[in-house]
C-alpha cells in the first residue's frame, strides 16, 4: 500500500492533484451542459426490471436490450417468476441479446436468490447486491444510482476508456477506476457523472476514432488529437442523438436540449 499523501501522489498527466481535480470538474460541468438529459439508456420502471435489463446488457447494446425487455418484463413480473421460469422459454425471449444460455441461467439464479434471501425484493445496498448471481459492482451501481438514488459510479467500458483518455486515471481495473475517479468529484455527482461520460463515449469520444473536432471538452483533454480534428470530418464520425426524423423520446424531457438541440438547430 502506498504511503504517499494523496495530495503528493503523481497524476497520469503530471498535473498536481489539485490541478487534476479542478480540470476534471470543469470537464464534467461542460459535459453536463452538453448532455443535461443524460439518463440510464435501459428502459425500466422498477428496480427488478433495471437489474434484469443490466444483466441482459452484457456484451450487447442498450438499444438491443430495450427491444427484448418489454416481452420479458410482461412474462416475468417478479422475482418468483424468474425463479420458476421455464429455461427454454426464457432463452428464446433473451436470445437476441446474445449469450442467451448464460443470461438465462443468471436470471433464474437471480430470481431464486432474491426470493430466498430478500423476500423477492431487490436490495438497496451495494454489499447485498454484489452477492447476487451475475451482479458485480458495475451492475450494482447502475441499480443503486438509477433505481434507488444512491450515488454510484458505473465503471463500464466507456467510462474507463474516457477516464483514462481524459487523464483522470491510468488504472485499467474497473474497481480502481471507480475509486480514483470518485475521489475527484463530490459523491452526489457520481451517478450523473457516469451518465454523461457514457453518453460522450457513445456519441463523440469513440474508442477507435474519436471525433475530436466536435468535442466540447477538446481544450480540457490531454488526448486531443488522437482522433479526427477537422470539424467537418469529425462531424461525420459523431453519433447523433437521434436518427433523422425520429421523435424526441419523452423520457428525456419535453424537448431536445444540450448537444441534441444544437445539432437539431444546425440541421444535422
Amino acid at each position: 500500500m502506498s504511503t504517499l499523501d494523496p495530495a503528493s501522489r503523481p497524476t497520469p498527466t503530471g498535473e498536481s492533484p489539485l490541478a487534476l481535480k479542478r480540470r476534471a470538474r470543469r470537464t464534467y460541468r461542460v459535459l453536463h451542459d452538453t448532455y443535461p438529459y443524460a439518463i440510464a439508456e435501459l428502459d425500466f420502471t422498477t428496480p427488478l426490471e433495471l437489474l434484469v435489463a443490466t444483466v441482459l446488457s452484457a456484451q450487447t447494446t442498450d438499444v438491443g436490450v430495450n427491444k427484448v425487455t418489454p416481452a420479458v418484463f410482461a412474462r416475468y413480473p417478479d422475482a418468483a417468476a424468474y425463479a420458476a421460469a421455464d429455461r427454454t422459454e426464457l432463452e428464446e425471449l433473451v436470445r437476441p441479446t446474445g449469450f442467451y444460455r448464460a443470461k438465462t441461467d443468471a436470471l433464474i439464479k437471480l430470481g431464486t436468490a432474491l426470493v430466498e434471501r430478500y423476500d423477492g425484493q431487490v436490495p438497496g445496498r451495494l454489499k447485498d447486491l454484489v452477492t447476487l448471481p451475475g451482479v458485480g459492482r458495475k451492475t450494482a451501481n447502475v441499480v443503486l444510482g438509477n433505481a434507488f438514488d444512491v450515488p454510484g459510479i458505473t465503471a463500464d467500458t466507456h467510462f474507463g476508456r474516457l477516464a483514462r483518455r481524459l487523464g483522470w486515471t491510468a488504472e485499467e481495473d474497473p474497481v480502481k477506476v471507480e475509486h480514483e475517479v470518485g475521489a475527484l468529484f463530490p459523491r452526489k455527482e457520481w451517478t450523473m457523472l457516469s451518465h454523461v461520460l457514457i453518453y460522450h463515449g457513445r456519441r463523440i469520444c469513440h474508442a477507435r476514432k474519436p471525433a475530436c473536432g466536435v468535442c466540447p471538452v477538446a481544450d480540457l483533454c490531454p488526448s486531443y488529437g488522437e482522433g479526427e480534428t477537422d470539424a467537418t470530418k469529425a462531424r461525420k464520425l459523431a453519433k447523433f442523438e437521434l436518427a433523422p426524423g425520429a421523435p424526441w423520446p419523452e423520457r428525456l424531457g419535453e424537448a431536445p436540449s444540450g448537444l441534441a438541440a444544437r445539432w437539431a438547430q444546425e440541421g444535422v
